[in-house]
């Protein structure tokens, strides 16, 4: 484990703090670099679609193939990563994801499937590792800072993707070649870490499904806001321009929602340092709640419905960062790597369960279905999340002993 490597690395306490900053630092740049290069090859590739006369079923569908194979991927790989070793598994998803990249271009277009399916594997098999790598080398009373910090950094390589976009345009063969090299370049601080990078040994004490009863509110917390994120930031536009806001103006409440984001993830990780876990995640599903059901009366005045996007994204967040902070305090080793693999795989399934409700609610209810289609997933989940915390033993929960 990456606790053994940095002991290994010095005997001196102040050599292995900074061997497990560089781990920490190591496994934050090459994931954020990744993100960054998800986030500005996802519309990319549509708009590449779009100019070759693909018709916008045919691009939804292409990047359906991208759930698909995170669903499938996600699962598999603490077995792949025990089998060909952390770094080796890392390297050889770098590789595959460049390899895609170059080869869509030119590919024709029944091809982009089964390099859409690589490259979307890739991918997760990288969120995976990574997100296990910063978990075990995270200590434990600052796990949840450093997940703030990883959410943070992780939001800003996303909001930067598209703004490469912006300044290139589609046609333009600069914005693949900039994937390319972030994704070549995530491969800078994986060397840099060297021994560093956490194996994966021995196999997992629970199997897969069972992790979900073993640490539900955690897992579930990926559903709950994959669903929710993926709803708001696929429809929040339409709805907004629905609800009577200019096209400009509906856009912005993506980019309020993003900003929430990125500023709320550290202060949410310190909370959950020394709050209990089970607990904070309930705040936040409450939070997430509260103002998703707040925003069919807020759509009518632009500074209040920004207010309260901004302060939903901030909160719904949390979801995904005092999860992955659950885990790693709850789980280790093989476990720890099992249960990240469940945890994005679940954020996947609510990425695809979410947008095909709220789709449906927009068009049977434009102003009111969207909004409490995710209301009803944070609301059901906060419900869930402060049962658990109450039920819990005194001492486990941080309620008094009464």
């Amino acid at each position: 484990m990456v606790q053994n490597a940095v002991e290994r690395s010095a005997d001196k306490p102040e050599s292995r703090q900074q061997g497990r900053l560089r781990s920490m630092a190591a496994a934050i740049v090459c994931i954020s670099v990744v993100g960054f290069a998800l986030s500005l090859t996802l519309p990319l590739l549509s708009l590449m679609l779009e100019a070759r006369g693909v018709s916008d079923t045919w691009i939804g569908l292409n990047t359906a193939v991208a759930g698909v194979a995170a669903l499938i991927v996600s699962p598999l790989t603490a077995g792949l990563a025990r089998r060909f070793g952390t770094t080796r598994l890392i390297y050889l998803a770098i590789l595959a994801g460049c390899v895609c990249l170059l080869l869509l271009a030119p590919a024709p277009f029944w091809l982009w499937f089964p390099l859409r399916f690589i490259l979307s594997a890739a991918i997760t098999i990288l969120f995976v590792i990574s997100e296990f790598w910063i978990n075990a080398a995270a200590p434990d009373h600052k796990r949840g800072l450093v997940m703030g910090i990883y959410s943070t950094v992780l939001s800003m390589g996303f909001a930067l993707g598209p703004a490469v976009l912006a300044i290139f345009g589609s046609a333009s063969t600069v914005p693949l070649g900039i994937a390319i090299a972030a994704f070549l370049f995530a491969a800078v601080p994986v060397a840099f870490a060297g021994p560093l990078v956490p194996r994966v040994e021995g196999r997992a004490n629970y199997r897969l499904l069972a992790l979900l009863f073993v640490a539900p509110a955690a897992t579930l917390a990926a559903f709950v806001y994959g669903s929710g994120e993926s709803t708001m930031f696929t429809f929040m536009a339409l709805w907004g321009i629905r609800g009577g806001l200019t096209e400009s103006t509906a856009a912005l409440l993506i980019t309020m929602a993003g900003l929430g984001n990125m500023l709320s993830q550290i202060p949410i990780g310190l909370v959950a340092d020394r709050a209990n876990k089970t607990l904070a995640l309930a705040v936040c599903g409450a939070f997430g709640f509260i103002g998703a059901a707040l925003l069919p009366a807020t759509v009518g005045t632009p500074w209040l419905v920004f207010t309260v996007i901004f302060f939903w994204g901030g909160m719904a967040a949390g979801l995904y960062t005092v999860g992955l902070t659950q885990l790693g305090a709850r789980f280790s080793g093989a476990d720890l790597a099992a249960a990240n693999g469940l945890f994005v795989m679940l954020y996947a399934v609510g990425m695809l369960v979410g947008p095909g409700v709220g789709g449906i609610a927009l068009d049977l209810w434009p102003l009111y279905g969207m909004p409490m289609v995710i209301a009803t997933f944070f609301g059901i989940y906060a419900a869930f999340a402060f049962v658990r915390w109450w039920l819990a033993p005194p001492a486990a929960s941080g309620r008094p002993i009464p």
